[in-house]
């Protein structure tokens, strides 16, 4: 069963919609959500760290299951719905920390100014 804060790697599409790659995300919709329906919603997760607004770092103290390889950067303007049946592997889980995290930096994303 797929949990919120689950980092799950899915076959992300590109803007385009013309193809995609294999990349990891975060889960970032509710058990209650998950379990009620056949999406997820996640948010991207990426090796790239180069300074962005709209970002969480993420390290492997920053997980409570699984070992991150690299320093990564969650990107939270990167958020996708997807169907439960393209995941293709769980493989760790982010701390509720960084769930707060990234709730905080999507407000940011979403705020009128």
């Amino acid at each position: 069963m797929l949990k919120q804060r689950d980092i799950v790697l899915i076959p992300i599409p590109f803007t385009d919609l013309a193809s995609h790659k294999k990349r990891p995300a975060v889960i970032i919709s509710s058990d209650a959500y998950n379990n009620a329906n056949e999406d997820i919603v996640v948010v991207a997760l990426t090796s790239n760290v180069e300074p962005r607004n709209f970002t969480v770092i993420l390290n492997s103290d920053d997980l409570e299951d699984g070992i991150l390889k690299v320093t990564s950067m969650i990107r939270v303007d990167r958020i996708y719905t997807l169907n439960k049946s393209i995941v293709l592997k769980t493989f760790g889980r982010v701390k509720p920390h960084i769930l707060a995290k990234i709730k905080e930096t999507i407000l940011k994303l979403i705020e009128q100014k």
